[in-house]
């Protein structure tokens, strides 16, 4: 890994820390690719339940490094392509491969690519000091990471296109209320909260709730009687389990649940 990004397993749970915080946790090329490599490995790696994605110091992540963009000027626009399609574009397609919970801990300022970053993961959570801005706008730019295409799906096209036309930044309370993010706690608490609602994840049925995600993110662009027949297609996988044996015994026992995954 690189010295720039933090990656380890605890329990069940990972940890993918952004540690540039000179830079505000922009990322370099080789960062991308350690990220990259970390979250591959919380795919097939069994032992891995929740991942926890957050920065270190006073920024969540601004994105690419924008110190770094003059030097691809030059580029052809089939070069521009193939570099953001082979480059940033490859987190979002990674996190959207992943069935297990993917959590945002915003524990400060998050720009650009930064909140499209955040945009692509399934929960965000954000310390109280946080602020969130698009900024594409304010180098001439549009989002390549997913945020045109994410930020609509979560707070509605016209605020959506509010926050990209302006590049304006919201607090942490404002992107609560917008649906931006999902809940906002303490500077201090932040880290200890997120962990708290990982843990409890962990702890629960690994098949259940990974088939939750897959079934409700491929319903989102499907009518009803597709949903459904989503659900039914995969109800028979968590229905004949060892695991929903283990929830109705625990149940008529009165006791916690052991869940193991298959």
């Amino acid at each position: 890994m690189s010295e720039n990004l933090k990656f380890s397993i605890d329990n069940g749970i990972a940890t993918i820390t952004l540690d540039r915080p000179e830079k505000l946790n922009a990322f370099t090329d080789e960062m991308l690719e350690d990220w990259l490599t970390a979250l591959e490995e919380c795919r097939v790696n069994d032992e891995v339940r929740v991942i926890v994605i957050t920065g270190a110091g006073r920024a969540f992540t601004t994105g690419g490094d924008v110190s770094t963009f003059d030097q691809h000027a030059a580029q052809t626009a089939r070069g521009i392509k193939s570099r953001v399609t082979e480059g940033i574009q490859r987190l979002p397609k990674k996190l959207a491969e992943i069935d297990k919970p993917v959590i945002a801990a915003m524990n400060g300022i998050a720009t650009g690519g930064g909140v499209d970053v955040a945009l692509a993961c399934d929960i965000r959570f954000a310390a109280e000091s946080a602020r969130f801005a698009e900024t594409y706008v304010k180098i001439a730019m549009i989002p390549g990471a997913g945020g045109a295409y994410m930020l609509p799906r979560l707070v509605g096209l016209s605020k959506a296109l509010e926050l990209l036309w302006t590049g304006d930044f919201v607090d942490a309370r404002e992107a609560e209320r917008i649906g931006l993010v999902n809940k906002v706690f303490p500077d201090a608490e932040l880290m200890a909260r997120t962990y708290e609602f990982a843990r409890r994840l962990a702890d629960g049925p690994p098949l259940a709730i990974q088939l939750v995600k897959r079934v409700a993110r491929m319903g989102l662009d499907k009518d009803l009687a597709t949903g459904l027949e989503i659900a039914a297609a995969n109800l028979p996988v968590v229905r004949s389990s060892e695991d929903h044996k283990e929830a109705v015994a625990a149940f008529k026992e009165k006791r916690r649940p052991q869940f193991k995954g298959r």
